[in-house]
């Protein structure tokens, strides 16, 4: 069953002032609107992994991502915790978050009857990579429509600067009669070609997207999704 977070806290303090007010500001005060969809906790009780979803944000800023990684970093014998955080569009980006800081990737997946079910093996088997190589790219932008017809776009480049195709828009589709959900991924040479097709398809037309091959990991991955810049140009909803 859905459940608000249980961060485990009691007893503890943030290390210090700074840290306590960025975690109510982000995390506390919408702490009540929150849902966990999965969680992870290490046996020695040093680190807490969760994936949630962000209920408030459905009252803020149409199309801001829902989905809310968190991992909690305790100091079991100063009773002090640390915390990072990321807002990000799709649990399968979340999921590569956490996984990139520790978390092991059986221990955050979906548990059955949670949020849609992938409508086909294509949804599950990009969502799988997604998990795993979600490291290779920087998250440009995303938008989330949570209203009939309920999608969410997520755009991101290739951090290997070599990679072909390196502009890459993810498309998740939901359909609300059978909960259900497809996940389709395109690649593009160049962010304007990038954006020209998260343009068109958010005024009403029904680009394709282009075939998109995995990336290759970078001789240097640098792990999770890094902050976003703007959103492309022409993105009004």
């Amino acid at each position: 069953m859905p459940s608000e977070p249980d961060f485990r806290l009691d007893g503890y303090e943030a290390v210090n002032d700074h840290v306590a007010d960025q975690f109510w500001g982000h995390i506390g005060i919408e702490q009540d609107m929150m849902t966990v969809l999965a969680e992870h906790h290490s046996d020695d009780a040093e680190h807490s992994f969760y994936l949630m979803h962000n209920g408030a944000v459905t009252w803020g800023i149409p199309g801001e991502p829902q989905i809310v990684a968190l991992h909690l970093k305790r100091d079991p014998a100063a009773r002090t915790y640390r915390f990072v955080h990321e807002d990000l569009p799709l649990p399968s980006t979340a999921q590569s978050w956490l996984i990139a800081r520790g978390c092991p990737e059986e221990k955050i997946l979906l548990p059955d009857g949670m949020g849609t079910t992938p409508a086909n093996e294509a949804t599950r088997a990009l969502e799988q990579r997604l998990r795993s190589d979600g490291d290779h790219f920087a998250l440009l932008t995303s938008y989330t429509h949570d209203s009939d017809p309920i999608q969410t776009t997520v755009m991101l480049r290739a951090l290997d600067e070599k990679a072909a195709l390196p502009f890459r828009v993810l498309l998740e589709e939901v359909d609300s009669t059978a909960w259900t959900h497809t996940l389709r991924e395109g690649g593009f040479e160049t962010f304007e070609a990038a954006t020209q097709w998260w343009e068109a398809h958010w005024n009403g037309e029904k680009p394709p997207l282009p075939a998109a091959l995995p990336a290759t990991r970078p001789a240097t991955a640098v792990p999770g999704l890094p902050a976003r810049p703007a959103p492309p140009r022409g993105l009004s909803r």
